[in-house]
């Protein structure tokens, strides 16, 4: 008799292997014997042998064409220099966006730190007559302003009809932490004075989304009152010395980045992470990486997170997202099939304005009127 029920769960087991098997896909048999195995460590370490991984079938033509452009402008050095704070390879996204979204910039000053000040030629929607969005810029902490202030900012000023202040904070490798916290911070004391705190809105990509959590936290230790929504782009609310930790930290490299998954074992495990702004710092303060902290987290105001499936950010953001909800947040996530680390700076893309709107709706049903 058990012998019997021993046989027909073999053969149930050996019938759903063949029927999870991709669609179309030879059944697991000697027909594959030639794929290189998989070796798996004691720990579980895995050993990915080379595999060719086309671009997403799900994506539209544009966004394919899009990532094919990207991978292979992130092989070219001379693209990734800065000139006047613009990544070589984003000033056609720029003159596009500029070309695209009729707006007004202002350089100046609000509380003693230097922004742009951007409003849609079209006017402020009347909803959003008493609200304001703060951006903070992607860049790695080392640069990217005006670049990706231009990028993040202008698309949600004109799209939205609402005020947007990107804030050029202080940067390594001439500043350390908390510089960028305490810049931010001064900046939104002074928007206090004109704007109730519930409908003020705060948000960034990359470096912008990991210092939106941070002045998240800032604000609380220093008595300043919560926004009301805040948004995390690109980011998560955890790091490492490759990334934003996780599994995308190796996964992802190579497909979004095309650049080599990092060695494993680090030669130097010494530090969470390699960004000069950040030397010296703990990786526990929760002040510098706020997923440390419930109880810093927990005090979250509405959180918008967006990432895509080939951003190195991916596995920090899901994270993020899981500790947001599991904490009683007010959390939303939204990833993106097959795009890669801040992919909606090309406005052409239609994912991009896809984006754009998911932004847009989430701070106009958040934010105080």
């Amino acid at each position: 008799m058990k012998s019997g029920v021993f046989s027909h769960l073999r053969l149930l087991m050996a019938v759903g292997l063949v029927a999870l098997a991709p669609l179309g896909a030879p059944p697991l048999t000697a027909q594959t014997a030639n794929i290189p195995p998989i070796k798996v460590d004691a720990n579980g370490t895995v050993e990915v042998p080379a595999m060719t991984v086309p671009v997403s079938s799900l994506l539209s033509p544009e966004a394919k064409a899009y990532v094919a452009d990207h991978l292979r402008e992130m092989q070219q050095p001379s693209l990734l220099q800065q000139k006047d704070g613009v990544p070589v390879f984003m000033a056609p996204y720029l003159a596009r966006q500029n070309a695209l979204f009729a707006h007004k910039r202002t350089d100046t000053k609000i509380g003693g730190v230097r922004v742009f000040d951007y409003a849609p030629t079209a006017g402020i929607a009347p909803g959003n007559r008493n609200r304001v969005l703060i951006n903070l810029h992607g860049g790695g902490f080392m640069g990217c302003f005006p670049g990706c202030a231009e990028l993040e900012s202008i698309p949600l000023a004109t799209l939205g009809r609402i005020r947007v202040v990107s804030v050029d904070y202080r940067e390594g490798p001439d500043h350390r932490f908390p510089a960028a916290s305490e810049d931010v911070a001064a900046v939104y004391r002074a928007l206090l004075k004109q704007y109730p705190a519930q409908n003020i809105g705060i948000y960034g990509c990359s470096a912008g989304g990991m210092l939106t959590g941070m002045a998240t936290a800032w604000f609380q230790v220093h008595g300043l009152p919560r926004p009301g929504a805040i948004g995390i782009f690109c980011a998560g609310m955890t790091m490492s010395g490759f990334g934003f930790g996780g599994d995308a930290d190796f996964v992802t490299a190579p497909l979004g980045e095309a650049r080599a998954a990092p060695a494993w074992p680090p030669a130097d495990r010494s530090t969470a992470t390699k960004l000069p702004y950040f030397a010296g710092t703990d990786p526990a303060d929760p002040l510098v990486s706020p997923g440390s902290s419930d109880a810093v987290m927990r005090k979250f105001p509405p959180t918008l997170i967006i990432t895509a499936t080939r951003g190195f950010e991916f596995s920090a953001a899901v994270h993020t997202h899981t500790q947001l909800v599991r904490l009683g947040v007010d959390a939303e996530l939204h990833v993106w099939e097959g795009l890669f680390h801040g992919f909606f700076y090309n406005a052409d893309v239609p994912e991009s304005r896809d984006a754009y709107n998911v932004m847009i709706r989430f701070f106009d049903r958040k934010l105080g009127r």
